[in-house]
Protein backbone atom coordinates (compact mmCIF):
# COMPACT_ATOMS: atom_id res chain seq x y z
CA UNK A 1 0.00 0.00 0.00
CA UNK A 2 3.01 2.28 0.77
CA UNK A 3 4.39 2.02 -2.46
CA UNK A 4 1.53 2.10 -4.27
CA UNK A 5 0.74 5.48 -2.56
CA UNK A 6 4.04 6.85 -3.59
CA UNK A 7 4.15 6.14 -7.20
CA UNK A 8 0.76 7.39 -7.48
CA UNK A 9 1.50 10.30 -5.67
CA UNK A 10 4.88 10.72 -8.22
CA UNK A 11 2.59 10.38 -11.23
CA UNK A 12 0.21 13.15 -10.45
CA UNK A 13 2.54 15.51 -10.28
CA UNK A 14 3.54 14.32 -14.19
CA UNK A 15 -0.14 14.23 -15.32
CA UNK A 16 -0.46 18.07 -14.26
CA UNK A 17 2.56 19.17 -15.87
CA UNK A 18 1.48 17.86 -19.34
CA UNK A 19 -1.99 19.22 -19.10
CA UNK A 20 -0.32 22.50 -17.76
CA UNK A 21 1.59 22.37 -21.15
CA UNK A 22 -1.61 21.91 -23.11
CA UNK A 23 -3.25 24.31 -21.89
CA UNK A 24 -0.40 27.15 -22.32
CA UNK A 25 0.37 25.88 -25.61
CA UNK A 26 -3.60 26.71 -26.36
CA UNK A 27 -3.38 30.02 -24.50
CA UNK A 28 -0.29 31.48 -26.89
CA UNK A 29 -2.28 29.95 -30.33
CA UNK A 30 -5.57 31.20 -29.11
CA UNK A 31 -4.40 35.35 -27.44
CA UNK A 32 -4.50 34.62 -24.22
CA UNK A 33 -6.67 36.68 -21.82
CA UNK A 34 -7.82 38.48 -24.64
CA UNK A 35 -9.53 35.62 -26.41
CA UNK A 36 -10.83 34.31 -23.02
CA UNK A 37 -11.79 37.60 -22.22
CA UNK A 38 -14.61 37.67 -25.70
CA UNK A 39 -15.30 34.00 -25.53
CA UNK A 40 -13.60 33.50 -28.51
CA UNK A 41 -15.95 35.92 -30.51
CA UNK A 42 -14.54 38.24 -33.74
CA UNK A 43 -15.57 41.24 -31.87
CA UNK A 44 -13.47 44.10 -34.41
CA UNK A 45 -10.59 46.65 -33.57
CA UNK A 46 -12.09 49.76 -32.61
CA UNK A 47 -10.37 53.08 -32.59
CA UNK A 48 -11.17 56.98 -31.91
CA UNK A 49 -13.49 58.17 -33.85
CA UNK A 50 -12.52 61.16 -36.15
CA UNK A 51 -15.14 64.04 -35.38
CA UNK A 52 -14.86 67.04 -38.11
CA UNK A 53 -14.73 70.06 -37.59
CA UNK A 54 -17.40 72.68 -39.05
CA UNK A 55 -15.12 74.26 -41.59
CA UNK A 56 -14.44 77.88 -41.19
CA UNK A 57 -17.09 79.93 -42.98
CA UNK A 58 -19.37 76.84 -44.27
CA UNK A 59 -22.72 75.35 -43.30
CA UNK A 60 -23.68 71.51 -43.16
CA UNK A 61 -26.19 70.51 -45.99
CA UNK A 62 -27.30 67.34 -44.72
CA UNK A 63 -27.97 64.26 -46.54
CA UNK A 64 -31.43 64.69 -48.65
CA UNK A 65 -33.58 64.17 -51.59
CA UNK A 66 -34.71 66.08 -54.65
CA UNK A 67 -36.47 66.40 -57.55
CA UNK A 68 -34.18 68.17 -59.80
CA UNK A 69 -35.43 69.94 -63.14
CA UNK A 70 -38.49 71.85 -63.79
CA UNK A 71 -41.38 69.50 -64.75
CA UNK A 72 -43.35 72.07 -66.51
CA UNK A 73 -42.35 73.66 -69.87
CA UNK A 74 -40.83 76.75 -69.32
CA UNK A 75 -43.22 79.97 -69.38
CA UNK A 76 -40.46 82.23 -70.53
CA UNK A 77 -38.80 80.38 -73.58
CA UNK A 78 -41.02 77.25 -73.75
CA UNK A 79 -38.63 75.03 -73.12
CA UNK A 80 -38.62 72.00 -71.42
CA UNK A 81 -35.57 71.13 -68.55
CA UNK A 82 -35.58 67.67 -67.29
CA UNK A 83 -36.76 66.40 -64.26
CA UNK A 84 -35.65 63.89 -62.26
CA UNK A 85 -35.60 62.36 -58.76
CA UNK A 86 -32.31 62.25 -57.29
CA UNK A 87 -30.50 61.61 -53.80
CA UNK A 88 -26.82 63.83 -52.51
CA UNK A 89 -25.16 63.30 -49.40
CA UNK A 90 -24.52 65.40 -47.04
CA UNK A 91 -21.00 68.33 -47.62
CA UNK A 92 -20.23 71.26 -46.23
CA UNK A 93 -20.77 74.72 -48.38
CA UNK A 94 -19.70 78.08 -48.36
CA UNK A 95 -22.39 80.57 -46.44
CA UNK A 96 -21.72 82.75 -49.17
CA UNK A 97 -19.77 83.59 -52.18
CA UNK A 98 -16.28 83.54 -52.38
CA UNK A 99 -15.96 87.57 -51.38
CA UNK A 100 -12.75 90.18 -53.51
CA UNK A 101 -10.83 89.65 -49.72
CA UNK A 102 -10.75 86.13 -50.18
CA UNK A 103 -9.84 85.58 -53.43
CA UNK A 104 -7.44 89.03 -52.69
CA UNK A 105 -5.60 86.33 -50.23
CA UNK A 106 -4.69 84.11 -52.75
CA UNK A 107 -3.28 86.65 -55.42
CA UNK A 108 -1.23 87.91 -53.09
CA UNK A 109 -0.14 84.39 -51.59
CA UNK A 110 0.76 83.75 -55.31
CA UNK A 111 2.75 87.24 -55.00
CA UNK A 112 4.59 86.74 -51.82
CA UNK A 113 5.77 83.15 -53.00
CA UNK A 114 7.11 84.67 -56.16
CA UNK A 115 8.99 87.39 -53.86
CA UNK A 116 10.47 84.53 -51.54
CA UNK A 117 11.47 82.69 -54.34
CA UNK A 118 13.34 85.76 -55.60
CA UNK A 119 15.00 86.45 -51.85
CA UNK A 120 16.52 83.83 -52.34
CA UNK A 121 17.44 83.57 -55.77
CA UNK A 122 21.53 84.34 -55.69
CA UNK A 123 20.56 86.94 -58.89
CA UNK A 124 18.78 88.87 -55.86
CA UNK A 125 21.20 89.01 -52.89
CA UNK A 126 20.97 85.21 -52.26
CA UNK A 127 19.37 84.97 -49.18
CA UNK A 128 19.41 81.66 -48.27
CA UNK A 129 16.63 81.86 -45.20
CA UNK A 130 13.79 82.29 -47.28
CA UNK A 131 14.04 78.97 -48.80
CA UNK A 132 14.45 75.45 -46.63
CA UNK A 133 16.67 72.89 -48.15
CA UNK A 134 17.16 70.81 -44.97
CA UNK A 135 15.93 69.41 -41.71
CA UNK A 136 16.70 70.24 -38.32
CA UNK A 137 19.35 67.42 -38.54
CA UNK A 138 21.25 68.98 -41.54
CA UNK A 139 19.96 66.29 -43.65
CA UNK A 140 18.36 66.83 -46.88
CA UNK A 141 14.66 67.53 -47.90
CA UNK A 142 12.32 68.50 -50.80
CA UNK A 143 13.08 72.63 -51.12
CA UNK A 144 10.06 74.54 -50.02
CA UNK A 145 9.59 78.10 -49.07
CA UNK A 146 9.88 79.92 -45.38
CA UNK A 147 6.45 81.54 -44.99
CA UNK A 148 8.06 82.46 -41.34
CA UNK A 149 10.45 85.22 -42.57
CA UNK A 150 8.68 87.69 -43.77
CA UNK A 151 9.18 89.85 -46.44
CA UNK A 152 11.25 93.03 -46.15
CA UNK A 153 8.43 95.66 -47.20
CA UNK A 154 9.56 98.90 -45.26
CA UNK A 155 13.61 98.77 -45.51
CA UNK A 156 14.77 96.19 -47.99
CA UNK A 157 18.06 96.21 -48.68
CA UNK A 158 18.79 97.13 -52.35
CA UNK A 159 18.95 93.74 -53.83
CA UNK A 160 15.72 92.63 -51.96
CA UNK A 161 14.18 95.79 -53.11
CA UNK A 162 14.84 94.68 -56.60
CA UNK A 163 13.58 90.94 -55.78
CA UNK A 164 9.98 92.82 -54.82
CA UNK A 165 9.83 95.40 -57.23
CA UNK A 166 10.37 92.34 -60.17
CA UNK A 167 6.78 91.61 -60.09
CA UNK A 168 5.53 95.09 -60.49
CA UNK A 169 5.54 97.21 -63.80
CA UNK A 170 4.51 100.73 -64.10
CA UNK A 171 1.83 101.55 -66.45
CA UNK A 172 3.57 103.59 -68.89
CA UNK A 173 0.74 106.37 -69.37
CA UNK A 174 -0.17 107.30 -66.02
CA UNK A 175 2.89 106.19 -64.20
CA UNK A 176 0.81 103.53 -61.73
CA UNK A 177 2.80 101.06 -59.70
CA UNK A 178 0.70 98.24 -60.38
CA UNK A 179 1.17 93.96 -60.09
CA UNK A 180 2.65 92.41 -63.41
CA UNK A 181 -0.37 90.42 -63.88
CA UNK A 182 1.19 87.48 -66.21
CA UNK A 183 3.50 86.84 -63.52
CA UNK A 184 0.94 85.67 -60.93
CA UNK A 185 0.52 81.91 -61.79
CA UNK A 186 -0.19 79.30 -59.56
CA UNK A 187 0.97 75.62 -59.78
CA UNK A 188 -0.53 72.32 -58.82
CA UNK A 189 -1.04 68.72 -58.87
CA UNK A 190 -4.16 66.64 -58.63
CA UNK A 191 -4.28 63.03 -58.21
CA UNK A 192 -6.96 61.44 -60.25
CA UNK A 193 -8.19 59.43 -57.54
CA UNK A 194 -11.34 57.84 -59.29
CA UNK A 195 -9.74 57.43 -62.52
CA UNK A 196 -6.79 55.14 -60.82
CA UNK A 197 -9.22 52.86 -59.44
CA UNK A 198 -10.67 51.75 -62.22
CA UNK A 199 -10.21 48.46 -62.97
CA UNK A 200 -9.02 48.67 -66.64
CA UNK A 201 -5.95 50.89 -65.50
CA UNK A 202 -4.97 48.55 -62.91
CA UNK A 203 -1.02 48.27 -63.39
CA UNK A 204 -1.25 44.72 -62.62
CA UNK A 205 -2.62 42.94 -66.40
CA UNK A 206 -4.37 40.58 -64.22
CA UNK A 207 -6.71 42.40 -62.48
CA UNK A 208 -8.24 44.22 -65.61
CA UNK A 209 -10.29 41.48 -65.40
CA UNK A 210 -12.12 39.10 -63.30
CA UNK A 211 -13.71 36.69 -65.42
CA UNK A 212 -11.14 33.16 -65.15
CA UNK A 213 -12.61 32.42 -68.69
CA UNK A 214 -10.47 34.63 -70.39
CA UNK A 215 -6.32 34.68 -70.68
CA UNK A 216 -4.79 37.73 -69.20
CA UNK A 217 -2.58 39.40 -71.83
CA UNK A 218 0.63 40.27 -69.39
CA UNK A 219 1.72 42.60 -72.43
CA UNK A 220 -1.12 44.29 -73.16
CA UNK A 221 -0.59 48.11 -73.65
CA UNK A 222 -3.22 50.57 -71.74
CA UNK A 223 -3.21 54.09 -72.85
CA UNK A 224 -4.18 56.82 -70.12
CA UNK A 225 -4.76 60.62 -71.04
CA UNK A 226 -3.31 63.39 -68.52
CA UNK A 227 -3.23 66.78 -67.99
CA UNK A 228 0.45 68.50 -67.96
CA UNK A 229 1.42 72.45 -68.33
CA UNK A 230 4.52 74.02 -68.14
CA UNK A 231 5.75 77.84 -68.48
CA UNK A 232 8.00 78.07 -71.86
CA UNK A 233 11.04 80.12 -72.32
CA UNK A 234 9.07 82.60 -73.28
CA UNK A 235 7.33 83.20 -70.20
CA UNK A 236 4.16 81.66 -72.08
CA UNK A 237 1.89 79.00 -70.19
CA UNK A 238 1.98 75.57 -72.28
CA UNK A 239 -1.11 73.15 -71.39
CA UNK A 240 -1.12 69.81 -73.24
CA UNK A 241 -3.08 66.85 -72.69
CA UNK A 242 -0.73 63.86 -74.02
CA UNK A 243 -1.28 60.18 -74.38
CA UNK A 244 1.07 57.34 -73.28
CA UNK A 245 1.11 54.04 -72.45
CA UNK A 246 0.17 53.45 -68.41
CA UNK A 247 3.32 52.72 -67.06
CA UNK A 248 2.90 53.81 -62.72
CA UNK A 249 0.12 55.91 -60.35
CA UNK A 250 1.90 59.36 -61.82
CA UNK A 251 0.09 58.68 -64.90
CA UNK A 252 -3.27 59.83 -62.84
CA UNK A 253 -0.85 62.99 -61.67
CA UNK A 254 -2.46 65.86 -63.79
CA UNK A 255 -0.34 69.12 -63.47
CA UNK A 256 -2.06 72.63 -63.75
CA UNK A 257 -0.50 76.42 -64.20
CA UNK A 258 -3.34 79.19 -64.34
CA UNK A 259 -2.88 82.78 -63.88
CA UNK A 260 -4.73 84.11 -60.91
CA UNK A 261 -5.82 87.88 -60.70
CA UNK A 262 -8.98 87.73 -62.02
CA UNK A 263 -9.76 89.74 -65.28
CA UNK A 264 -11.14 93.33 -64.06
CA UNK A 265 -11.70 94.52 -67.67
CA UNK A 266 -15.15 91.72 -67.89
CA UNK A 267 -17.23 95.32 -66.44
CA UNK A 268 -16.42 96.73 -69.53
CA UNK A 269 -15.78 94.16 -72.28
CA UNK A 270 -19.43 92.71 -70.87
CA UNK A 271 -21.37 96.20 -70.88
CA UNK A 272 -20.25 97.84 -74.41
CA UNK A 273 -21.55 101.50 -74.48
CA UNK A 274 -21.57 102.18 -70.77
CA UNK A 275 -19.56 103.58 -67.96
CA UNK A 276 -18.04 101.26 -65.77
CA UNK A 277 -14.76 102.03 -65.68
CA UNK A 278 -14.86 102.81 -62.12
CA UNK A 279 -15.79 99.07 -61.68
CA UNK A 280 -13.06 97.65 -63.68
CA UNK A 281 -10.91 100.10 -61.68
CA UNK A 282 -11.92 99.69 -58.02
CA UNK A 283 -14.37 96.65 -57.19
CA UNK A 284 -11.29 94.32 -56.79
CA UNK A 285 -8.45 96.28 -55.99
CA UNK A 286 -10.60 98.66 -53.66
CA UNK A 287 -11.59 97.89 -49.40
CA UNK A 288 -14.74 99.48 -50.08
CA UNK A 289 -15.50 96.22 -52.15
CA UNK A 290 -14.24 93.77 -49.92
CA UNK A 291 -16.79 92.06 -48.98
CA UNK A 292 -18.45 91.65 -52.20
CA UNK A 293 -18.36 88.62 -54.33
CA UNK A 294 -15.34 88.34 -56.55
CA UNK A 295 -15.94 88.34 -60.62
CA UNK A 296 -14.05 88.47 -63.64
CA UNK A 297 -12.59 84.79 -62.19
CA UNK A 298 -12.81 82.09 -64.96
CA UNK A 299 -13.92 78.43 -64.14
CA UNK A 300 -10.27 77.22 -64.42
CA UNK A 301 -9.39 80.23 -61.98
CA UNK A 302 -12.10 78.88 -59.40
CA UNK A 303 -10.78 75.13 -59.65
CA UNK A 304 -6.80 76.51 -58.78
CA UNK A 305 -8.35 78.88 -55.72
CA UNK A 306 -10.01 75.40 -54.51
CA UNK A 307 -6.49 73.42 -55.04
CA UNK A 308 -5.18 76.61 -52.97
CA UNK A 309 -7.17 76.21 -50.27
CA UNK A 310 -6.75 72.93 -49.89
CA UNK A 311 -3.42 72.82 -49.56
CA UNK A 312 -3.38 75.46 -47.79
CA UNK A 313 -5.52 74.60 -45.21
CA UNK A 314 -3.48 70.83 -45.00
CA UNK A 315 -0.74 73.13 -43.76
CA UNK A 316 -1.92 74.34 -40.36
CA UNK A 317 -2.98 70.52 -39.78
CA UNK A 318 -1.79 67.39 -38.14
CA UNK A 319 -2.16 63.73 -39.11
CA UNK A 320 -6.05 64.38 -38.79
CA UNK A 321 -5.63 65.98 -42.40
CA UNK A 322 -5.61 62.65 -44.31
CA UNK A 323 -9.07 62.39 -43.38
CA UNK A 324 -10.27 65.62 -44.73
CA UNK A 325 -11.48 65.89 -47.99
CA UNK A 326 -10.66 68.68 -50.84
CA UNK A 327 -11.91 72.13 -51.28
CA UNK A 328 -13.94 71.41 -55.12
CA UNK A 329 -17.05 73.50 -56.61
CA UNK A 330 -20.03 71.95 -56.47
CA UNK A 331 -21.75 69.68 -58.86
CA UNK A 332 -24.91 70.79 -60.17
CA UNK A 333 -27.08 69.28 -58.43
CA UNK A 334 -25.56 69.42 -54.89
CA UNK A 335 -25.71 73.03 -55.88
CA UNK A 336 -29.54 73.17 -57.32
CA UNK A 337 -30.06 70.80 -53.41
CA UNK A 338 -28.58 73.59 -51.62
CA UNK A 339 -30.40 76.32 -53.48
CA UNK A 340 -33.81 74.97 -53.14
CA UNK A 341 -33.48 74.51 -49.09
CA UNK A 342 -34.79 72.00 -46.62
CA UNK A 343 -38.39 72.42 -48.35
CA UNK A 344 -37.12 72.01 -52.04
CA UNK A 345 -38.47 75.10 -53.09
CA UNK A 346 -38.43 76.34 -56.42
CA UNK A 347 -36.26 79.64 -55.16
CA UNK A 348 -34.33 79.85 -52.25
CA UNK A 349 -37.47 81.11 -50.07
CA UNK A 350 -40.56 80.19 -50.08
CA UNK A 351 -42.90 80.94 -52.34
CA UNK A 352 -42.85 82.83 -55.47
CA UNK A 353 -43.36 86.34 -54.11
CA UNK A 354 -39.91 88.07 -54.58
CA UNK A 355 -41.09 90.49 -51.63
CA UNK A 356 -41.39 89.85 -47.65
CA UNK A 357 -44.36 91.41 -45.84
CA UNK A 358 -42.46 94.40 -45.47
CA UNK A 359 -41.94 95.05 -48.84
CA UNK A 360 -38.20 94.11 -49.01
CA UNK A 361 -36.74 92.43 -51.92
CA UNK A 362 -35.16 88.55 -51.41
CA UNK A 363 -32.52 88.46 -53.50
CA UNK A 364 -30.72 91.22 -55.50
CA UNK A 365 -31.73 90.74 -58.91
CA UNK A 366 -33.29 92.46 -61.84
CA UNK A 367 -36.99 93.56 -60.86
CA UNK A 368 -37.40 94.97 -63.49
CA UNK A 369 -36.55 96.03 -67.77
CA UNK A 370 -34.01 98.27 -66.71
CA UNK A 371 -34.60 99.53 -63.11
CA UNK A 372 -31.36 97.39 -61.75
CA UNK A 373 -32.04 99.71 -58.47
CA UNK A 374 -35.56 98.76 -57.31
CA UNK A 375 -33.88 95.80 -55.65
CA UNK A 376 -31.61 98.39 -53.66
CA UNK A 377 -28.37 97.69 -55.02
CA UNK A 378 -27.25 98.68 -59.44
CA UNK A 379 -24.78 96.14 -59.63
CA UNK A 380 -23.68 93.39 -57.06
CA UNK A 381 -24.29 93.59 -53.25
CA UNK A 382 -22.27 92.95 -50.27
CA UNK A 383 -22.50 88.83 -49.15
CA UNK A 384 -25.36 88.28 -46.42
CA UNK A 385 -27.10 91.39 -46.64
CA UNK A 386 -30.29 89.36 -47.65
CA UNK A 387 -32.12 86.89 -45.76
CA UNK A 388 -30.48 83.00 -45.67
CA UNK A 389 -32.32 80.37 -46.59
CA UNK A 390 -33.26 77.09 -44.76
CA UNK A 391 -29.55 75.66 -45.49
CA UNK A 392 -28.51 78.65 -43.65
CA UNK A 393 -26.95 79.68 -47.43
CA UNK A 394 -26.57 83.18 -48.59
CA UNK A 395 -27.25 84.47 -51.91
CA UNK A 396 -28.37 81.58 -53.67
CA UNK A 397 -30.19 83.00 -55.93
CA UNK A 398 -28.98 86.62 -57.96
CA UNK A 399 -25.74 88.76 -56.89
CA UNK A 400 -23.89 86.67 -59.09
CA UNK A 401 -24.28 83.66 -61.01
CA UNK A 402 -22.31 80.71 -59.80
CA UNK A 403 -19.68 78.29 -61.41
CA UNK A 404 -20.44 74.43 -60.45
CA UNK A 405 -18.06 71.97 -61.72
CA UNK A 406 -20.53 69.98 -64.26
CA UNK A 407 -20.06 69.74 -67.49
CA UNK A 408 -22.60 71.51 -69.39
CA UNK A 409 -25.19 69.07 -71.84
CA UNK A 410 -27.97 69.71 -73.32
CA UNK A 411 -29.68 66.42 -71.69
CA UNK A 412 -29.13 67.80 -68.08
CA UNK A 413 -29.84 65.81 -65.39
CA UNK A 414 -31.39 63.08 -67.86
CA UNK A 415 -28.01 61.77 -68.35
CA UNK A 416 -27.18 62.09 -64.43
CA UNK A 417 -27.33 59.10 -62.03
CA UNK A 418 -29.51 59.36 -59.17
CA UNK A 419 -27.35 58.87 -56.70
CA UNK A 420 -25.07 62.26 -56.08
CA UNK A 421 -24.74 62.39 -59.92
CA UNK A 422 -21.45 63.99 -61.47
CA UNK A 423 -21.05 64.53 -65.14
CA UNK A 424 -17.72 65.95 -65.05
CA UNK A 425 -15.20 66.17 -68.26
CA UNK A 426 -11.71 67.83 -68.19
CA UNK A 427 -11.46 69.15 -71.91
CA UNK A 428 -8.57 69.19 -73.44
CA UNK A 429 -6.97 72.28 -75.29
CA UNK A 430 -7.79 70.55 -78.64
CA UNK A 431 -11.26 69.94 -77.71
CA UNK A 432 -14.02 71.78 -79.43
CA UNK A 433 -14.80 74.70 -77.62
CA UNK A 434 -18.40 73.35 -76.77
CA UNK A 435 -16.91 70.98 -74.61
CA UNK A 436 -15.67 73.19 -72.68
CA UNK A 437 -18.55 74.52 -71.59
CA UNK A 438 -19.50 74.31 -67.65
CA UNK A 439 -22.87 74.50 -65.84
CA UNK A 440 -23.74 77.84 -64.47
CA UNK A 441 -26.33 78.37 -61.76
CA UNK A 442 -28.10 80.61 -59.44
CA UNK A 443 -28.73 83.88 -61.85
CA UNK A 444 -27.02 87.32 -61.42
CA UNK A 445 -27.67 90.94 -60.62
CA UNK A 446 -28.22 91.36 -63.94
CA UNK A 447 -31.03 88.86 -64.79
CA UNK A 448 -34.85 88.79 -64.22
CA UNK A 449 -36.97 86.74 -62.22
CA UNK A 450 -37.31 83.61 -64.15
CA UNK A 451 -33.18 83.32 -64.42
CA UNK A 452 -32.62 83.31 -60.85
CA UNK A 453 -34.91 79.96 -59.78
CA UNK A 454 -33.13 77.29 -58.41
CA UNK A 455 -33.35 75.08 -60.83
CA UNK A 456 -32.48 77.39 -64.00
CA UNK A 457 -29.94 76.07 -65.83
CA UNK A 458 -26.79 77.68 -68.30
CA UNK A 459 -23.57 77.73 -69.24
CA UNK A 460 -20.66 79.48 -69.61
CA UNK A 461 -17.41 78.75 -71.80
CA UNK A 462 -14.57 77.46 -68.67
CA UNK A 463 -11.92 80.00 -69.53
CA UNK A 464 -14.52 82.95 -69.91
CA UNK A 465 -14.32 85.96 -67.49
CA UNK A 466 -17.92 87.42 -66.83
CA UNK A 467 -18.65 90.96 -64.51
CA UNK A 468 -21.56 88.57 -63.36
CA UNK A 469 -20.20 84.77 -62.45
CA UNK A 470 -18.75 84.46 -59.60
CA UNK A 471 -18.26 81.22 -56.92
CA UNK A 472 -17.99 79.04 -53.75
CA UNK A 473 -16.59 75.99 -52.40
CA UNK A 474 -17.95 72.92 -50.94
CA UNK A 475 -15.92 70.37 -49.34
CA UNK A 476 -17.72 66.56 -49.21
CA UNK A 477 -17.93 65.24 -45.11
CA UNK A 478 -15.41 63.30 -43.76
CA UNK A 479 -18.18 61.29 -41.77
CA UNK A 480 -21.74 60.07 -42.18
CA UNK A 481 -23.94 58.97 -39.91
CA UNK A 482 -26.87 56.43 -39.97
CA UNK A 483 -30.52 57.37 -39.01
CA UNK A 484 -33.55 55.44 -38.78
CA UNK A 485 -36.80 56.57 -41.08
CA UNK A 486 -37.50 58.80 -38.36
CA UNK A 487 -34.51 60.92 -39.13
CA UNK A 488 -32.91 59.65 -35.56
CA UNK A 489 -29.61 59.21 -35.61
CA UNK A 490 -28.26 55.44 -34.76
CA UNK A 491 -25.39 55.05 -32.53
Amino acid sequence: MTNLCKKNTCAAPLGFTIALLACMLLTSCFGGNHAMSNGGEVTGRRGAAFTEPTPYGMVEVKRGYLRAGIEKNDSLWGTVTPSKDISVDGFWMDQSEVTNAMYRQFVEWVRDSIIRERLADPSFGGDETYKIEVDRNGDPITPHLNWAKPIPWRKPSEDQERAINSVYVTHPIDGTKMLDVKQLTYRYEIFDYEKAALRKYRLNPAERNLNTDLTVNPDEVVMISKDTAYVDDNGDIVRQTIERPLSSLYDFLNTYIVHVYPDTTCWVNDFPNANNEPYMKLYFSSAAYNDYPVVGVTWEQAEAFCAWRTDFLLRGLGPQARFIQRYRLPTEIEWEYAARGKEGNPYPWEGNETKNDKGCFFANFKPDRGNYTEDGNLITSRTGIYGANSNGLFDMAGNVAEWTNTVYTEAGVAAMADLNPELRYNAAKEDPYVLKRKSVRGGSWKDPLSYIRSAWRTWEYQNQPRSYIGFRCVRSKATTTSSNSNGKKKK
